[in-house]
């Protein structure tokens, strides 16, 4: 039994019952004195209000005639909860059905002055991914990939995992320690050091076939590993000025593993510092074709020969 759901359910224990002793939780729940005694800690630490009696038959019980505060939101706390709510909705989230309760639980909290309230944002308010013709908060229909959450409960317990994919037809199996896992571009991604060939690695999570935790004795710290991936990182190859107008086109759609740093406080102006590999002709030519999308409104300070000819013959295309 996870730790999460034991004090769950001692909890409930607890609240059925006038008096109960140490003894007694090591008895019902199987586990150590000391076990038992961190739980009553942490019980204690989230409201419960415990009173300990001192003696040979000593024990504890629930004080009498105490209540723990009620959660109360502030107009607006809901509606920040609420737009919150609608803005995330269809992006294919982990925990959805957890989502879909929280939010029918969140709505009986509220009064039916706050309740109409939402009701008309929800009228008026639209997202990306909203239906216009059902936007209705609790409809939450895009589910996440199966492997999404078991990859979330995982590796909060160890961030050293066996990952199995899929990938045209052939089976790969990779020890890793995940450094992160984000949602970009509608997709979620997997960043792991790859601990065979010690390299970084980006994986999708609809390529996921398996994850289980990885129980080789070959596990390395995150800084250790983050030592490791500072010695390999790629001297930068291409920087760039941009403008109002080219970090309004960067917003829109830049590739994986390329971001920006603004250069004023107003997030009008900014530097971006990458590294293109001229060899890959295929990410040559992803590249190029992103650099023509981001306009005229940039300044290049460094960039490979090889880019600025794909970009001129590009050009000379287009403009005869």
């Amino acid at each position: 039994m996870k730790k999460v759901e034991r004090i769950n359910i001692i909890m409930r224990y607890i609240n059925n019952r006038a008096h109960f002793t140490i003894s007694e939780l090591m008895r019902e729940f199987n586990i150590s004195r000391s076990t038992a005694i961190r739980d009553i800690r942490e019980i204690e630490a989230m409201g419960m209000p415990l009173v300990a009696e001192v003696g040979r038959d000593g024990g504890y019980f629930v004080m009498n005639n105490s209540v723990l505060p009620t959660v109360r939101f502030t107009d607006n706390e809901i509606k920040a909860l609420f737009i919150a709510f609608m803005a995330t909705r269809n992006q294919q989230l982990p925990y959805l059905k957890s989502r879909q309760s929280l939010a029918e639980k969140l709505l009986g909290l509220i009064s039916e002055n706050q309740q109409d309230a939402l009701v008309l944002l929800n009228q008026i308010l639209l997202f990306e991914g909203t239906n216009p013709h059902n936007p209705d908060l609790l409809d939450l229909s895009d589910l996440p990939h199966p492997m999404l959450e078991k990859l979330i409960q995982l590796l909060l317990v160890d961030r050293h995992l066996l990952i199995t994919i899929k990938e045209e037809k052939v089976i790969k199996s990779y020890p890793i320690y995940l450094l992160h896992l984000y949602r970009e571009k509608s997709i979620w991604l997997i960043e792991g050091f790859d601990l065979n060939e010690e390299k970084r690695l980006l994986i999708s999570v609809d390529n996921l076939t398996n994850v289980v935790s990885f129980p080789s004795k070959k596990k390395l710290s995150k800084k250790k590993i983050l030592e490791k991936l500072s010695k390999q990182e790629e001297v930068n190859n291409l920087i760039l000025e941009l403008g109002p107008k080219a970090i309004t086109q960067f917003k829109k759609y830049h590739p994986l593993k390329v971001s920006i740093s603004y250069t004023n406080p107003y997030q009008t102006t900014a530097i971006l510092k990458t590294f293109i590999n001229v060899h890959n002709l295929e990410e040559l030519a992803e590249l190029t074709s992103w650099l023509l999308f981001l306009g005229e409104d940039i300044k290049v300070r460094e960039m490979p020969e090889e880019v600025l000819e794909v970009l001129q013959e590009r050009l000379f295309l287009y403009c005869p």
